[in-house]
């Protein structure tokens, strides 16, 4: 670790080992379920795989995460040591936290629609659609790159997709970036979003009626910002990102991560 406070207290040594760009991130991938490199990379779209190789490594150096090759499949994987799961409730802590007093920091250009459509993947409630095979069809208007997106559910698998997987697709979400962002972080209702037109829903009737029920925003939605973070020009409505051009995600490798 290349971080160094010379101090003995057991703060200053945590934050050795947990202080460096990415690894809080990294941590939170694992305790949410990550372990495929190919997953941190789509997580964490602006890590290069050589950082991230690196970051992985010093947390095995450090015993938080050990490597394991998969029987009978060629790759390997990422899984959480005891002293990383002890971390769950400190890196949920910390997300509930920039929930409630960091808002204020957030900006349009930090708006990650890769980072999105990840989470909101893997927080789909499956026993809430029906049986069999569905596809969900995303597509934001007005991206340039990364505007279409499908996810792929059947026999308890998921996956998601920036290419077309040739399937049927039963339902069609059609919105902006920052609205599904809003829906995500807990700031916007989706039938309010229905409502004013900036979520448009077509396909399969049952999955448009109980929409709100599988799709389900991210894990800290229910923590609403404190009102000093807001300002009083905000205090009482749902926050709003501060106005600044979004940026346009430049991936880390040349070749996608995602199918």
């Amino acid at each position: 670790m290349s971080i160094r406070y010379g101090q003995f207290c057991p703060v200053s040594k945590a934050a050795e080992v947990l202080g460096e760009r990415w690894t809080i991130l990294i941590i939170r991938e694992l305790l949410l379920g990550t372990t495929r490199f190919n997953d941190f990379q789509r997580a964490l779209s602006q890590i290069s795989p050589t950082l991230l190789t690196k970051r992985l490594n010093q947390l095995q150096e450090c015993g938080l995460v050990v490597r394991k090759t998969v029987p009978d499949q060629r790759r390997t994987e990422y899984q959480p040591m005891p002293a990383a799961k002890e971390l769950k409730p400190i890196i949920f802590g910390l997300g509930k936290w920039g929930m409630r007093w960091a808002r204020g920091q957030m900006n349009d250009d930090e708006l990650d629609v890769e980072l999105l459509m990840y989470d909101l993947h893997r927080r789909i409630d499956a026993t809430q659609l029906p049986g069999g095979r569905t596809v969900i069809k995303f597509l934001f208007r007005g991206l340039p790159k990364f505007g279409h997106w499908w996810i792929v559910l059947e026999n308890g698998a998921r996956e998601l997709c920036v290419d077309n997987p040739g399937k049927q697709i039963d339902i069609h979400l059609t919105t902006d970036l920052r609205t599904m962002t809003h829906i995500w972080a807990g700031d916007m209702d989706i039938r309010a979003a229905k409502k004013t037109g900036q979520l448009q829903l077509t396909g399969n009737p049952v999955l448009i009626r109980t929409v709100s029920a599988w799709l389900r925003p991210g894990l800290f939605a229910h923590v609403r910002p404190d009102a000093e973070t807001l300002g009083p020009e905000q205090s009482g409505r749902p926050f709003h990102l501060a106005s600044s051009p979004t940026r346009t995600r430049k991936r880390s490798s040349s070749t996608s991560a995602f199918k």
